[in-house]
């Protein structure tokens, strides 16, 4: 089934419901969202030769035109190929190249010349050319038809993955791997109603647009920002003005959400939920950020690869009031979703007893189909069916997994493993800091040493032995920086996480040495 039928659906049952806002202004509404779809999608067709299975990218920030782009490539049966608008063009140029993209939406339809011309067979289009308005304008009602039919199987997602490694791959993400994203999210995470105002201050490029499904699904109203990305001022006019805001949010957006209240002295009127998940939420970021708001909170843990469905913690969960083992529990990424299953394994993919670190594997209805042309990353990824995410975890008797670090960022030193997430719930406790990553740097003797890298808060700063000292008190000596690079802030790419891998570069500059 197309996911672009519920969207059709949508606009026949709910045609004057506000479908999406640019800030408080509407911009469409579920019929007139379902109608430029469909228009645009014969343009595409029509002008453009598209055809099912086709591969078309979209290279812009957030913006109300986004889910009218989106929802045509489907209505068509072709292959939306998102891209995040941070990057660099030359890197939105291979990605395009790799799909052998048939089109690319732009901004201003100028992005791609000179050295980055665009590979032969390949259009670049602007959000305001005359071809694409003229296209919905001129658009006759009575030439309006359904979503073509689509195989369960066919790719309607093809994502990009960060490529911290090496060149990124191309994630095949099916119309049933989103089918079942969706559903699942009104089963494990949180209800979508038709009264909430979906917000995307996260690029609608990763995992916050594909969190629109649900919400077109219930006729919600989607709403992009002024901004047009995260400004956490804005949010807090934008969700008393409308009320009932959902939106998903990085660690690092929730904490500075927070900051910003405790300045201005809101409290979390307006908001029903906020999703958050992409990155680590420290035990006391958490904390602070239900004492700020109260229990607005949900987690998700996923990746690209199983887009937003691995484990999941709804608001219940999250707050865990009387609930045995809360601390540890709220330190965890929650259980495993409705539409999976996930165990922790050793090296021969044999299941760990509770409380064991190992690898975290998941199997079910929202795994990819594969990497795109990639048949060597496939086969290494995919076992037996299990996608190997490559993230270290524990489960715990209840079903709790834990994530310890992803496997490339383990730390070992002396011949033990040292798991950077522990040492930073350890120091990210301490009230002077504000953010820490930690990493593993080369060390002559003892193969790695434990860096830390801290930002201290506004309060001010403290000396590194008293850093010491409360690591001390908290984790195992061995696990204790040897070191402390006291930074302004944390490298971190578009979707807030933090890249270790220019932590690592920058690991010989000169750094405090910690005391035993």
């Amino acid at each position: 089934m197309n996911l672009a039928t519920w969207l059709h659906q949508s606009g026949r049952v709910r045609p004057d419901a506000p479908a999406i806002r640019f800030g408080d202004d509407l911009h469409a509404t579920y019929g007139a969202l379902a109608f430029r779809s469909w228009a645009i999608g014969e343009f595409l067709r029509a002008e453009h030769g598209v055809e099912p299975g086709d591969r078309i990218a979209i290279f812009v920030k957030n913006c109300p035109e986004y889910l009218e782009l989106l929802y045509a490539v489907l209505w068509i049966g072709a292959v939306v190929v998102p891209i995040n608008h941070k990057l660099h063009r030359r890197e939105a140029h291979w990605i395009i190249g790799n799909a052998e993209a048939r089109l690319v939406f732009t901004a201003g339809g100028d992005v791609f010349d000179g050295a980055e011309a665009l590979p032969d067979g390949c259009t670049e289009i602007g959000l305001a050319s005359e071809g694409l308005v003229r296209s919905v304008s001129q658009a006759s009602p009575d030439g309006y038809r359904a979503p073509v039919d689509v195989a369960d199987d066919a790719v309607a997602w093809l994502f990009y993955t960060s490529g911290t490694t090496g060149r990124p791959k191309g994630v095949m993400t099916t119309h049933r791997n989103l089918r079942m994203m969706a559903t699942s999210y009104t089963l494990d995470v949180d209800p979508a109603l038709p009264e909430d105002h979906v917000l995307y201050a996260a690029p609608m490029s990763h995992g916050a647009g594909l969190y629109n499904f649900q919400f077109v699904r219930v006729g919600a109203c989607h709403v992009v920002p002024r901004s047009q990305g995260f400004d956490p001022a804005e949010i807090e006019d934008l969700a008393q003005r409308l009320g009932g805001l959902v939106f998903f949010a990085a660690p690092t957006m929730v904490k500075r959400l927070i900051a910003q209240a405790n300045r201005s002295g809101y409290r979390g009127q307006g908001i029903r939920t906020v999703i958050y998940g992409g990155g680590p939420m420290y035990v006391a970021d958490l904390e602070q950020a239900l004492a700020v708001f109260g229990p607005k909170f949900v987690q998700i843990y996923g990746q690209g690869e199983s887009p937003m469905t691995i484990t999941a913690m709804n608001r219940a969960m999250v707050l865990g009031d009387g609930m045995p083992g809360q601390a540890a529990r709220r330190a965890s990424v929650g259980v495993a979703q409705s539409c999976v299953e996930v165990r922790v394994v050793d090296e021969q993919m044999r299941s760990l007893p509770p409380g064991e670190v190992g690898e975290v594997v998941v199997r079910g209805d929202t795994v990819m189909a594969g990497y795109w042309r990639n048949d060597q990353a496939t086969a290494d990824t995919l076992r037996d069916g299990w996608l190997c995410t490559g993230d270290l975890g524990r489960i715990d008797a209840d079903g709790f997994l834990t994530l310890t670090d992803r496997s490339k960022d383990v730390i070992i030193s002396g011949g033990t493993n040292i798991y950077p997430r522990e040492v930073e719930e350890a120091i990210q406790s301490h009230p002077s800091v504000y953010e820490v990553s930690v990493i593993g740097a080369p060390h002559p003797e003892w193969g790695e040493e434990v860096v830390a890298f801290v930002v201290f808060a506004d309060a001010g700063h403290v000396a590194t032995e008293e850093l010491d000292d409360w690591c001390r008190r908290q984790i195992a000596s061995f696990k204790k920086p040897k070191r402390y690079v006291v930074v302004q802030a944390l490298p971190k790419n578009s979707y807030g996480k933090v890249l270790k891998t220019d932590l690592r570069e920058q690991a010989d500059q000169k750094a405090v040495p910690s005391r035993g």
